[in-house]
């Protein structure tokens, strides 16, 4: 596994490293000692799937508070997304800042979203899909979530084409 640090404190980027044959290829898409090595809680307890219909659907910016703040190991398993994480956490050094990432299921990239950091993704193909790790249960009284175009954030989404749920455009304002 290849882990790619990004400019949010604790988020990776995860790639597979395969190990090529006639066959095809075998790469490793979780060790728990090597996300120990690298400080990152890896104790999942919850796989969950997105499955979105349509290109341009967009879900997000979603984080659960703590006592029940999760981490998440994030794969696209099908077609293609724009994958968009928020560091929310007000102690940390780069609060406020965002990233986007590619993720597709023939890069078979995965992002790991340490705990208080918003997720969020714009669909780039039709029947797209995630498969996530969690490392707590969802607890909807935690469920918090920012407005995928708030302008204290000012994420650049690639498609004007969305379908957003009504409780993700409603989200308010994010506070500093």
């Amino acid at each position: 596994m290849i882990f790619r640090e990004t400019k949010l404190a604790g988020v990776y980027v995860i790639e597979v490293e395969p190990i090529r044959d006639e066959r095809g290829f075998f790469g490793r898409a979780f060790c728990a000692q090597e996300f120990a090595a690298h400080g990152l809680k890896g104790d999942f307890v919850q796989c969950n799937i997105s499955y979105n219909h349509k290109s341009g659907t967009l879900r997000g910016m979603h984080y659960q508070l703590a006592p029940h703040a999760e981490s998440k190991l994030i794969r696209c398993t099908a077609g293609a997304v724009y994958d968009v994480l928020i560091d929310v956490r007000p102690a940390s050094p780069t609060h406020a800042m965002w990233i986007a990432t590619e993720l597709t299921a023939q890069n078979r990239r995965m992002l790991f979203v340490p705990e208080g950091v918003a997720h969020g993704f714009q669909t780039l193909a039709d029947e797209s899909e995630l498969f996530y790790q969690m490392s707590a249960y969802h607890h909807p009284e935690s469920a918090r979530g920012v407005r995928w175009d708030d302008p204290a954030f000012r994420i650049e989404w690639p498609s004007a084409q969305r379908l957003i749920s009504a409780r993700d455009q409603a989200w308010p304002d994010y506070q500093r």
